[in-house]
């Protein structure tokens, strides 16, 4: 999300009624919201609700990104609906907006490496070798969700970016 303001020379703002950092930009003449939740994760569904509720958004509208630990590191992909799969953030996603039918987009951090726990893995930096899966990782999303936002067949952006 980071690299997409990056790129649309957007800053992002706290809002606090949202509980998230938000920037605007119009891509393809498209407002979008870029949206950082600042609550914590298993909490996340608040900002998201709050702002599809302000906007009068619906679940077609929004694209959640999101790390996946079952992914090998680097890896992208594109899911349409589904369970959260463990991922406390999405749970809180679906609790909040009462739907499993919103588009998403999963980056691969692998498991922990030797004895590190989980929480240690999520929360901490990615030594050097992960560090460059990820950067390439992030490059290629960038591309992704820009794809994404042009492209109306679903089936096609799983089949150019899911492998």
């Amino acid at each position: 999300i980071d690299k997409i303001a990056k790129r649309e020379n957007v800053t992002f703002t706290h809002d606090k009624i949202f509980q998230a950092d938000i920037a605007t930009t119009f891509i393809d003449g498209e407002k979008i919201f870029l949206v950082k939740p600042t609550t914590f994760m298993n909490e996340s569904g608040k900002a998201v609700h709050a702002l599809m509720t302000y906007y009068g958004l619906d679940e077609k509208d929004i694209l959640v990104a999101y790390d996946d630990l079952d992914m090998a590191v680097g890896k992208i992909r594109f899911r349409q609906k589904g369970s959260a799969g463990g991922h406390n953030g999405i749970k809180s996603i679906v609790k909040y907006i009462g739907t499993q039918e919103f588009d998403r987009i999963k980056i691969g951090i692998g498991r922990p490496k030797g004895k590190k726990s989980v929480v240690n893995h999520v929360l901490s930096g990615f030594d050097a070798e992960d560090r460059i899966e990820i950067d390439l990782a992030l490059d290629k999303l960038d591309s992704a969700v820009n794809f994404y936002l042009e492209e109306d067949d679903f089936e096609a952006i799983m089949r150019k970016f899911n492998g």
